[in-house]
């Protein structure tokens, strides 16, 4: 773990309600009033000025229906061209910071950081910070849109989706294993496009490995909630070839656009470290 980031981490364990910070943070986040709530017909004495993470943020309410429901494609292209427009300073973060010019090299596995931005039931907003080296493992998102915008860094996304069982019994060739078409396998430079993924389609199994340090906005419609069915699952994928045994046919001699998935427990190290969101407030009005 950075400096940087260790101090980014003691910030979130010292502070627990952000409104109750009253200086700007280490890491250029500019402390503002809280989320607040605006009812129509009545006035506020400071209104929030519009701002595109504000757009955002209303769009999200519009187009996130709730469990069970995936946004249009006219509701997807509305989210992304918001998404494609934002900077870092958008969510209060800079390239100047040192966490994105680290002066020291990290040993080991270094840790992953991430804030909230807003989250409900429907959907959520949160920034990851992933130092060099980094690593968020392969998983998955059940029943869950994913928007996510590469705001700073340079990363290696590979990412798959499921696909039907090899054999026409239905049947894999070990039963910890399940066949997946590879969807992404590239390195990804901000500012770059906001890529999407969906329940069943899109690369919904995903992998970042930070190239230089990151900073990446995701949108999750709807979150993940252990509640409600929907907790992060973690895989191993092999080549398609190690188990094929010649039984193939799905693939159409195509094995490098398959593996196999095996569902593991958490890596070591995976667990991300949460910090205290310092940066430009939403406005949730309510009519």
């Amino acid at each position: 773990m950075t400096m940087e980031t260790a101090r980014l981490v003691e910030q979130g364990r010292d502070h627990k309600v952000v409104s109750r910070v009253g200086h700007a943070s280490k890491v250029g986040y500019h402390v503002s009033k809280a989320i607040t709530k605006r009812k129509c017909g009545k006035k506020i004495k400071h209104s929030v000025p519009s701002t595109v993470l504000q757009q955002l943020f209303v769009s999200c309410r519009q187009v996130f229906k709730g469990p069970g429901t995936v946004p249009s494609p006219h509701d997807v292209h509305k989210l992304c061209s918001i998404l494609d427009k934002m900077r870092p300073e958008d969510v209060g973060l800079s390239r100047d910071l040192q966490f994105f010019k680290p002066k020291t090299v990290v040993q080991g596995t270094p840790r992953v950081t991430y804030t909230t931005i807003y989250e409900c039931s429907n959907f959520s907003l949160c920034c990851l910070f992933i130092p060099a080296t980094g690593v968020i493992p392969l998983h998955n998102h059940p029943e869950m849109t994913v928007f996510s915008k590469l705001l700073l860094g340079k990363m290696h996304i590979k990412s798959y989706d499921w696909v039907d069982p090899v054999n026409s019994d239905g049947s894999t060739p070990a039963p910890q294993l399940r066949l997946a078409k590879l969807k992404a396998d590239s390195v990804f430079t901000s500012p770059c496009n906001t890529s999407v993924l969906y329940p069943t389609e899109g690369g919904n199994i995903h992998a970042f490995t930070a190239i230089t340090p990151c900073a990446v906005l995701d949108v999750l419609g709807p979150p993940y909630s252990k509640e409600d069915d929907r907790d992060c699952s973690y895989y191993k994928d092999h080549p398609y070839a190690a188990y094929s045994n010649g039984e193939a046919s799905v693939t159409e001699g195509n094995g490098d656009c398959y593996g196999w998935l095996e569902e593991i427990e958490m890596p070591e190290n995976s667990e991300m470290d949460k910090i205290p969101y310092l940066g430009p407030q939403v406005t949730e009005t309510s009519c």
